[in-house]
């Protein structure tokens, strides 16, 4: 019994036991945090103490800090814990983070520049541009705070506001171009001069006017049926010059000459003394009268002579009918 009264008063004047000193804690070496602080359970496991004690900040969001033995000794003496360093032990705390999404970037932007006048269906460009760690965990806020914009060159520079719960809010400049779109029939494979456009040699494509040179077709209608003056490539928009209607009559061709007039119709061969497409003027040989004549392209290889017209001039002093076969209607 006397033995037991000298302990207690030794206790006693020792001063209070911290209960966290009854269980030995153990060193957690690497922590993801959840939060944005740094906790005494981030540190600790096996704690009697209050483990959600809150140390001081934590990494920014991708970042990591690194607590030495030092510092986590003095740690755990300042908060009651039981323990002690051995040797070089160390804590890494790492924060998850994420990169913000560059469609979250170009969707404000865009907003902000439809509102200073900028197309809706521009093609934004952002060269240069590098993406913010965010939280990992958190819902993110992006907006832009400033916009400037040169509609006669489409660039812009704006202010970025990047906010999230646990984060210290962000403001990036950014600067890029609006791009002005446009739809326009393009080929789907490469052209060789001549070929004749059909329907499935094309699909509509958006493409940056400023790289348009010249005038341009700018629809299906414009190009179906016509034939390529020069080679094309895959998706490069046909310049209305590189275009032409595809030739019936070839120079030096025989050809059908056809005269409508009254209640007859008049047909005779000639010359074609040079090519032409559907519809096109040109000048015919007819070599039994050895005059030229001035016709219209209807067919392949087929022109029609206007009635009344005279010969523009004869090639020899032999005249004769320049029809050979009457037909009536």
């Amino acid at each position: 019994m006397r033995i037991l009264a000298t302990l207690l008063i030794a206790l006693a004047l020792a001063g209070p036991i911290h209960t966290a000193t009854l269980h030995a804690a153990t060193l957690r070496p690497i922590t993801t945090l959840a939060a944005p602080v740094v906790r005494l359970a981030d540190l600790f496991d096996g704690l009697m103490a209050d483990g959600t004690v809150v140390l001081g900040p934590g990494p920014a969001p991708g970042g990591r800090i690194v607590v030495e033995a030092a510092q986590l000794a003095a740690i755990a003496r300042q908060f009651g814990v039981d323990w002690r360093p051995v040797g070089q032990e160390r804590a890494v705390l790492e924060r998850p983070g994420r990169l913000l999404p560059r469609e979250d970037v170009l969707a404000a932007l865009r907003t902000a520049l439809v509102g200073v006048g900028a197309p809706g269906d521009g093609d934004l460009d952002l060269p240069g541009y590098a993406a913010p760690l965010v939280p990992a965990e958190a819902t993110v806020k992006t907006e832009v705070e400033q916009m400037d914009y040169d509609a006669t060159t489409g660039r812009f520079v704006a202010m970025l506001s990047v906010a999230a719960e646990g984060m210290l809010t962000q403001r990036q400049r950014v600067a890029g171009t609006m791009h002005e779109m446009a739809e326009v029939p393009v080929p789907l494979r490469r052209l060789a001069p001549g070929t004749v456009l059909r329907a499935g040699d094309i699909h509509t494509a958006r493409v940056r006017l400023a790289t348009l040179r010249g005038e341009v077709a700018r629809g299906a209608e414009q190009v179906v049926g016509m034939a390529l003056r020069r080679t094309v490539l895959p998706g490069q928009a046909l310049a209305l010059a590189d275009l032409s209607r595809p030739m019936a009559v070839a120079k030096g061709a025989r050809v059908t000459m056809q005269l409508v007039a009254g209640g007859l119709s008049l047909t005779g061969h000639g010359q074609a003394l040079e090519s032409g497409a559907l519809g096109d003027r040109i000048q015919v040989l007819n070599p039994a009268s050895r005059a030229v004549l001035e016709v219209e392209v209807v067919g392949p290889d087929r022109v029609r002579v206007t009635a009344g017209s005279a010969p523009i001039m004869l090639a020899g002093a032999q005249r004769s009918q320049p029809f050979t076969q009457a037909i009536p209607r």
